[in-house]
Formats: structure tokens, sequence, C-alpha cells
């Protein structure tokens, strides 16, 4: 069958307004997906429906579709998005009033069921990860929009891949080979140059959104429309494989697919050809997210300049203290970010941060916002805050949870109303570690120096609730053949003090000439509650490019 082209317009809620209408104008496609969830994602519309019981959806879709929809059915391009949120049938009827309006013949259908509140009850959002084959059931029906609430990111390839070329749930090599291609389109420019280590191989300015080929055998070229930004080579694609993934066996509802089977290669100019997946029966259960509110929290930024640095952020945390004995989590971080001898006010500055949780919003709120303000002339010598702290905001706390899949209602609801359901995976197999693979030799031994490892490795780093994982790979086989060796688990430890206590999984992926780092509890209870600098780990591979090794010194 011919080969099926799938563009993506959304990494997340708030991604580029017009990549939609980039995407639709800028070359073919079959199919445009958008990926508007994210953990932190599912809370924030989760408080958008306690004002609102309509509410739930990504707005952000529908003010898209009212540019694009004409243009898209006129194009003969089908739209697979995960926008609704917490509410997929008020979008679908939302999007069935617009096109009503606007004079446009489309058929709207929904994918329901991962809505999983009533069994955990207290939570503000409780969904259930679904797969592709309620999204298939609907394009079969011939539906030419569909939009879902919870699924897997990588379902909104599968489904359409599993329509188009008739794939039955049992196909997991090709199922897994759309996974990996949804998976490399689901972060919208992070495929094609976008938060990239070597960045400054091409233009990165403003990089064009990502596309996959793909075909009935499960293979995919990853590329992206002619004449837009960025570029798409084999880092580029490796880096969005390692994000936000664990080990070799990368479990879904549908299929468990092999990360350490794909190969990737220059296909040409911005083309990479993905082969060789493997896929393995899906666990017998389905990753749930759970959302609650955790309390609130409140911050300050005390900006402490010149000299006496460690003197100045005593003062002010013996002086907040009798503030503070009520609070139930304190953090204060200082963060030295002045330079001796500064020609600037900015660089003789640094940055000590309060950062407060409680379950009374009022022993956070005004209660440490008078403490601090009252401190404006009795303090540290030139005492100011970078912004007065506000009444105190509420967080919320992420959960993983995982229930079996025939526990779960999936059910495609079609233009038509019919409701389709959807059966869980008859084979499944529980998830188990893949043995270590073997390393490449070892480099010979020979002068050193010390550097950067960011000079010989990418890499990139995300969240998985409290988790985060440090996707770092090389661009060489010397490099790989140093770098397997060299950066364990123990010496990752050593680089980032922060995961010296936790626990640290390394899983070695020698076709990707790369090892994926899992760090158990650096971000506490996820992105939501904030607990760290940077809480969802962002930069986190950034900060270990930039730690200095003994590195051989003909990898530099």
């Amino acid at each position: 069958m011919s080969v099926l082209r799938v563009g993506n317009a959304s990494g997340f809620y708030g991604d580029r307004f017009s990549a939609m209408r980039e995407m639709l104008t800028d070359g073919p496609l079959d199919v445009l997906t958008g990926d508007y969830l994210a953990e932190l994602t599912m809370l924030i519309l989760g408080r958008d429906r306690l004002k609102d019981p309509g509410a739930g959806y990504a707005r952000t879709f529908l003010r898209q579709l009212e540019e694009c929809l004409g243009l898209a059915h006129e194009r003969g391009v089908r739209i697979v998005a995960n926008a609704g949120g917490l509410n997929p049938a008020g979008l679908a009827d939302a999007v069935r009033t617009l096109a009503g309006r606007l004079g446009i013949p489309v058929r709207v259908a929904h994918v329901e069921g991962d809505d999983l509140a009533a069994a955990h009850p207290g939570t503000l959002a409780a969904h259930a990860y679904l797969g592709g084959f309620g999204i298939a059931a609907c394009l079969r029906a011939g539906a030419d929009v569909v939009v879902t609430g919870r699924v897997t990111d990588a379902a909104l390839v599968t489904g359409p891949a599993a329509a188009h070329f008739g794939w039955g749930p049992a196909e997991y090599d090709r199922l897994a080979g759309a996974v990996v291609a949804g998976h490399l389109l689901e972060c919208g420019a992070q495929a094609t140059g976008g938060n990239y280590a070597f960045f400054q191989d091409g233009d990165v300015r403003r990089p064009g959104f990502p596309l996959a080929e793909l075909h009935a055998d499960g293979t995919s070229v990853i590329t992206k429309h002619d004449g837009t930004g960025g570029f798409v080579d084999v880092g580029t694609v490796t880096a969005q494989l390692l994000y936000e993934t664990g080990g070799a066996r990368y479990a879904g509802p549908d299929v468990t697919t092999r990360l350490d089977t794909v190969r990737l290669g220059q296909d040409g100019p911005d083309r990479v050809r993905v082969e060789g997946v493997r896929g393995e029966a899906p666990p017998p259960t389905l990753k749930a997210g759970l959302n609650r509110l955790g309390g609130f929290r409140n911050e300050v930024a005390f900006v402490l300049t010149g000299l006496d640095i460690e003197a100045k952020a005593a003062l002010v945390r013996d002086q907040m203290e009798p503030a503070l004995g009520k609070v139930s989590d304190v953090r204060w971080d200082l963060v030295r970010t002045d330079r001796p001898d500064a020609p600037t006010e900015e660089t003789a500055s640094a940055l000590l941060r309060l950062v407060v949780r409680d379950a009374d919003q009022e022993v956070v709120g005004r209660a440490l916002s008078g403490a601090a303000i009252e401190l404006a002339l009795a303090s540290y010598p030139g005492f100011h805050v970078l912004a007065p702290p506000g009444k105190g905001a509420p967080y919320g706390v992420f959960e993983a949870a995982h229930v079996p899949q025939d526990t779960v209602a999936h059910v495609a609801v079609l233009h038509d109303g019919r409701r389709v359901p959807v059966p869980a995976a008859q084979d499944t197999a529980v998830l188990r570690a893949v043995p270590e693979p073997p390393l490449p030799e070892p480099l010979q031994p020979g002068p050193v120096r010390r550097a950067p490892l960011g000079l010989v490795a990418g890499a990139r780093s995300g969240d998985k609730g409290g988790d985060a994982n440090v996707g770092v790979w090389a661009r060489t086989d010397d490099a790989w053949r140093w770098l397997a060796h060299e950066l364990t688990a123990d010496r990752f430890r050593e680089l980032i003090p922060e995961a010296r206590d936790l626990p640290v999984t390394r899983h070695p992926l020698p076709n990707l000439r790369a090892l994926n780092f899992v760090v158990e509890g650096i971000l506490g209870e996820g992105v939501a509650a904030q607990a760290r600098f940077d809480p969802q780990a962002k930069a986190l591979g950034e900060w270990l490019r930039a730690r200095h090794l003994d590195i051989p010194e003909g990898l530099l």
C-alpha cells in the first residue's frame, strides 16, 4: 500500500499556534496530529473543569481549527489530536459546532474510556493511557477529525497507521515501528533541531515541524517539509528517541517496543530512515496518571550583591525563621551567580531562593509575604527581591499507577454516534529488563585532557513523574567506545551531586551509541510540585554535558 505521511503540529499545550496552518500549506500530508497533553497539562485542565464543568479540553486546538479546518478538508488531510484532555466528548461537540458555523462538512469522532476518576476519589484528574486502536476504529469508519483524551503520545501515529495499513493487534513489529515514529513526532520541533545539543549544526531560529513517511512494514523516514527551518539528521532523531524513555523495553498499551533494535540511517538531506524495530506483546496493565492538589506553595528570591554573600544569606535565613515555624516544607537554595570584581551589578549578585509548601494557604501566603517585605529596611545591605511574594498558589502532585488492561472501557465513539468497544490486548507479557548488552572494546590508553563531556557527547533529558531520564549519545564510534566504559552510573552520580543518594539505572543502547540514565526521585512529587530549580529536568542533560572529565585527546 502507499506511504502514509503523518505530520505533527503541536508538541504541548501552548506550542506554536501557526504550526497547523504551516503543516497544511508547506507540503503534502495524509494525517496531521497534535499532542497537547502532559502530566502538568492534565492538572491545569482539571483545575479548568473545577471552574467550568464544560471545560477540560485544549481550547487552542479549536482556535487553530477555526483557521485551518477548511484547509484540511480541501486537501483531504485527516486530523488526530489528544486535545480532548479531560473532556473529549465536549471537544468533539465543539468541533461539530464550529464546522457547522463554517459550513464545512466534516465527520468528527472521539475516543473515551480513559477517565478513572471514579475509581480514585480525591484526585483532580485520573486517566489511563490508551492505545491507538480506538483512533483506528474512528478512522476506518470514515472520521475526518478524531479527538481523544489521555492516549499515549505515540497512539496518535499508531492509530492512523493501523487504520491505513490494516494492521491487527498482534503485528507487533509493525506497531513498534509506528510507536518509534510516533515518539519521534510527538514533541514537534525537538526532532528538527529544537532543544538540540548541537544546535549550531544548522539554522534553528524557526524549525519546521516533523513528519514521518510510514510504510506497511513499520519502517519510516523522519523528515520535514521542504524549505522549512531547522534540520533532520541522525543526531536530532537520536536525541528525540532518547527523550523521556527508560530501558530497552518501552512499554505501551498496544505493544512493547524494543528500543535496542532501532537502527537509524541518513537517507538524504533532512531525511532519517528508521528500521529494524522489533515489538513484543504489551504488558497486562495500562499506565495511569493520577493528579491531585498537594497544597499551596510560595517563593521568594532574595538578591544578595557584592561582598559577604554567605553571611548575608545566613542573616536573612535567621530573620525569616520565626515566620517559617509552622510551614511543613521549607527549602533554601543559594545560587552563586556572583563574580568577584564584577563589571555589572547583575554579575555581582547571587540569588537566595526560598520555596515553601503547606496544606494551609495562609501559612505560605500572607504570613510569609509580610515577613519577607518587613525586612526591606532591616536586613542585609542592598536588600531587595526579584518580585514580591504572592498569596500562595496551589500546586499539584503527580503519581503514576498501573491498572489491568481489561478494567478500562476503551470506546471509539464514531461520527454517527455509534459506540464501538475496543478490546484489551489478548496476549500480554510482564515487563522485564533485558540482559546487559555487550559493550564495544575500550579505547587504547593514551594522553587525556580535562574537558567538558559535551565536546564529544550529546544529551537530552526530561521528566516522568518524580523521576528524570538523561539520554547521552556519542557522535562517533571511537567516542562511543570511550563513553560506554567511562560514563557508569557511579560516574554519573559523581558528576550530578543531586543524584548521589538516589537510585540511578544505566541502560546501554549500542545501536544508537547511547546510554540512558533513569534517576529516581530527583523531581520529588513531579513537575506540578516544582520541587527543584528545573522541575522538569529539561536542562539536566546540558548540566551533565558541561561537567569536566579526563577525555582522550584523540576525541577532542
